[in-house]
């Protein structure tokens, strides 16, 4: 829906590292740089991207969703914002109020920015294929 998302930070180091450490289970990576401190992140060909700069203003927070391809991404999110110093503020499961497979988790990123990554889709089946003698 949009290509990028640009917003100033209170810290840029910190932010750098939450948001690389947060999102790595979903392939976001460092595009490109801009000095002093500016950084583009998106996934591997992605379209969108997440423009972080330091500055001394002070925003209002965010909430900003990131696609997950899978619960498992979601679940991996959750514990890698943790990790990265993202303070709980949703653990990973469904969110029937908004549709009948919202799966998400929600954690605060360092400027106090509610983070979150949403897969849509029906859990994935396993399915285990069975062997008959003849």
């Amino acid at each position: 829906m949009f290509d990028h998302v640009k917003f100033g930070v209170s810290d840029y180091a910190a932010s750098k590292t939450f948001f690389l450490k947060a999102l790595e289970p979903l392939g976001v990576t460092v595009v490109t740089e801009w000095p002093p401190n500016g950084v583009e992140l998106s996934q591997p060909q992605g379209k969108v991207s997440l423009c972080l700069h330091q500055t001394e203003e002070k925003p209002a927070h965010l909430h900003l969703a990131f696609v997950a391809e899978n619960r498992r991404q979601v679940d991996a999110f959750y514990r890698a914002a943790l990790e990265a110093g993202g303070e709980d503020n949703g653990a990973p499961g469904l969110r029937p109020r908004y549709h009948a497979n919202y799966y998400a988790a929600f954690v605060i990123g360092p400027d106090g920015h509610n983070i979150e990554a949403v897969c849509h889709e029906p859990e994935a089946l396993i399915r285990v294929g069975t062997i008959s003698a003849a």
